[in-house]
């Protein structure tokens, strides 16, 4: 490994994967359904789970780039460029490929979504539809970290 910072990248990576994993141990407990505290306590820890996951999905993905080189997303949408910006390679000097396939990057940006409402409107969470958010998190849980250890094999090989 010829940069260090791949080390925080990968951890990152882990967090992303374990919260992911136990996001989907969450919803598959149940118990969302009431207004007592047993129900509050589901609702709020699948959410925060899937919210963490996603958020350290970022830090890795922002770690990249600074690695890398390339500039952040900024603005408003900075959070959606951010993950269809690692779905894609870049054209010109860096002509880097995808830091994320297509599939993933898809995946991640239904956890991005998840995140916004349930940092915006987590009175509104419907276990039900919640469902394509709980794909999303088991196929990140397996997938994101041999991404990224598949894309720094391309970028910056082992010397």
């Amino acid at each position: 490994m010829s940069d260090a910072r791949w080390t925080d990248v990968l951890e990152d990576a882990r967090q992303a994967a374990e919260h992911f994993a136990r996001s989907v141990q969450l919803y598959e407990a149940g118990g969302f359904l009431g207004d007592d505290l047993d129900a509050y306590r589901a609702r709020m820890a699948f959410m925060h789970a899937v919210q963490s996951g996603h958020t350290s999905l970022e830090a890795a993905l922002l770690r990249v780039f600074e690695i890398l080189g390339e500039e952040r997303p900024s603005g408003d949408q900075w959070h959606r460029d951010l993950i269809s910006r690692a779905a894609r390679a870049m054209p010109g000097d860096s002509g880097r490929p995808p830091i994320l396939t297509e599939d993933l990057g898809g995946h991640a940006d239904e956890t991005r979504r998840f995140r916004n409402l349930a940092t915006r409107s987590y009175g509104t969470f419907d276990p039900a539809r919640a469902r394509s958010t709980v794909i999303a998190a088991k196929t990140l849980s397996s997938n994101l970290l041999p991404a990224l250890l598949s894309f720094q094999e391309v970028v910056d090989p082992p010397q």
